[in-house]
């Protein structure tokens, strides 16, 4: 049972409504991780800027980023978050069958196998990933500069994983399937 009740744009603290405004507009209502996030505009704004320096300047493409996501949310065990990202998954060009391995633990392409190694080694690990898991993934290609970046998207998900755990965020979009 959710903790905290869904804000929408109206009922949103002021300091909170012009980026809830602004995600209700990309994702064609509040969703209820959002709506939750309003209660504080800190947590709120802090999952927006970061959003905004990913879209601005990340050098991983979106298909990458929804694969770190889903990764991210298995280790992690947020239903939600895996079940947004399986959306988003789809959206990218993944398959659900794709997604699922992922989920599991082993992509089809090994580029980016060795890439969601190395993240979910990260959110396993609390950050002390694995000499291996980063030669693995400067092996398959990666360079060190999205190494590094993989950092900021690990850390995302890790924040919107960790409030969806805290605040009980209700599911709101279709569930992903079981693995």
């Amino acid at each position: 049972m959710p903790r905290i009740p869904v804000h929408t744009v109206d009922s949103a603290p002021a300091a909170s409504t012009d980026a809830l405004k602004h995600l209700e507009a990309k994702f064609g209502k509040v969703l209820n991780i959002h709506g939750g996030m309003a209660h504080s505009p800190a947590v709120l704004l802090s999952y927006a800027a970061i959003g905004d320096v990913i879209a601005e300047h990340a050098t991983l493409d979106a298909k990458t980023r929804e694969a770190i996501a889903l990764a991210v949310g298995n280790e992690d065990e947020c239903i939600y978050c895996q079940s947004a990202h399986t959306g988003g998954g789809k959206a990218a060009g993944f398959s659900a069958d794709e997604m699922i391995a992922i989920r599991r633990g082993k992509a089809d392409d090994a580029k980016l196998d060795a890439l969601l190694r190395l993240a979910r080694d990260y959110t396993a690990q609390v950050g002390n990933t694995s000499d291996e898991a980063w030669q693995a993934a400067i092996d398959a290609g990666w360079s060190t500069e999205q190494l590094t970046e993989l950092s900021v998207h690990v850390t995302l998900n890790l924040f919107t994983n960790y409030f969806n755990h805290h605040v009980h965020t209700e599911l709101d979009v279709p569930e992903a399937p079981a693995v």
